[in-house]
């Protein structure tokens, strides 16, 4: 594919000398993303089965055809839709389309006048095969770095002011010199600014800072867990299940009724602190065919609990530890008597 030598970009049109010239960046990142699959459409389509020429052969004429069609109806776009309204009361009111989705029509429109015999008398429009040409074509494009993204940007801009009515995605403001000019700009909240956490490279008008830093996954917070850690967004859901010292997880007895959920942290306290109750708990399992009574076991785990000389510790989860020890108490009790 040839590279394109210049930027076929639009010109500017003059505005007046001290206009403010900060648009939404997010806004306008979003116009320059349908640009090149739009290209990559016209340029599928208008040479679908035609042997002599492919699709980076036509690439060049086409984006140059593209951005003055796009240049054209965007500047009538909104004027047509004001003038219809006036001339019908009936006519319905201007579309709430968001900029990126107005180019993305008046693009489909081109590509369409672009479609040569064969895309328009045969199913090629709803191929599947046509869609992963488009797709293969985007990515060589980018491969060769044509019509690189600052470029559709620069276009972009422009078609931007064009269709942003509203003015909610670009600044509209005129000063008398150059002096207030600068002094505006230093504070429209439309200048790009840079996301200030460290690894962030994300760019964004600054209208877009309290949003951008709610959901930045680069910016550092504490724990959702009331751990001391703090951690990056990013790696929140991660920590959070891995290391956490507060990460919730099931008492060792869990399967004998302790179902408290317990701070990883904490698990062994609560293992000393209910040693009695979970020890109450495994041994009807452990005897589950002994007839005693709920006051039995209770005695039975007061006493080893009270007996220092047993290494009954917090961590003793076994229920085979256990049985074992009751065994051996009863088998010298039984040959003492």
């Amino acid at each position: 594919m040839d590279l394109p030598v210049s930027d076929l970009a639009p010109i500017k049109d003059a505005v007046a000398s001290f206009s403010c010239s900060h648009c939404d960046a997010e806004a306008v990142h979003k116009v320059a993303q349908v640009l090149l699959p739009g290209l990559a459409t016209a340029c599928i389509d208008s040479t679908a089965g035609d042997f002599f020429r492919t699709p980076a052969f036509v690439a060049v004429d086409l984006r140059k055809e593209m951005v003055d069609y796009l240049n054209l109806r965007s500047e009538t776009y909104i004027s047509n839709l004001l003038l219809l309204a006036q001339a019908s009361p009936d006519a319905p009111d201007l579309p709430p389309d968001e900029p990126a989705d107005i180019v993305a029509d008046l693009i489909e429109d081109f590509a369409a006048s672009k479609r040569n015999i064969l895309s328009r008398v045969s199913g090629w429009i709803l191929s599947d095969s046509r869609e992963d040409k488009i797709d293969e074509f985007v990515h060589e494009m980018e491969t060769n770095r044509f019509w690189m993204i600052d470029r559709r940007e620069a276009v972009a801009e422009v078609l931007l002011r064009n269709l942003d009515y509203k003015n909610e995605s670009h600044c509209s403001m005129r000063f008398e010199d150059e002096g207030q000019l600068v002094e505006h700009m230093g504070g429209c909240t439309f200048r790009p600014v840079d996301c200030a956490n460290e690894g962030c490279k994300v760019k964004f008008s600054a209208l877009h800072a309290e949003h951008h830093d709610s959901v930045c996954a680069y910016k550092v917070l504490p724990c959702d867990q009331k751990c001391p850690e703090m951690i990056m967004r990013r790696e929140m859901d991660r920590h959070c299940v891995t290391v956490c010292r507060m990460k919730l997880m099931n008492c060792p007895f869990y399967q004998v009724g302790c179902r408290l959920p317990i701070p990883q942290c904490m698990l062994e306290q609560h293992c000393r602190d209910q040693l009695q109750t979970h020890m109450i708990s495994v041994l009807p399992l452990v005897h589950r065919g002994d007839e005693r009574s709920e006051d039995d076991w209770r005695e039975r785990a007061e006493a080893l609990e009270k007996d220092s000389s047993r290494a009954i510790l917090p961590g003793l989860v076994m229920t085979c530890q256990i049985s074992s020890i009751i065994k051996h108490d009863e088998h010298m009790k039984n040959e003492n008597s």
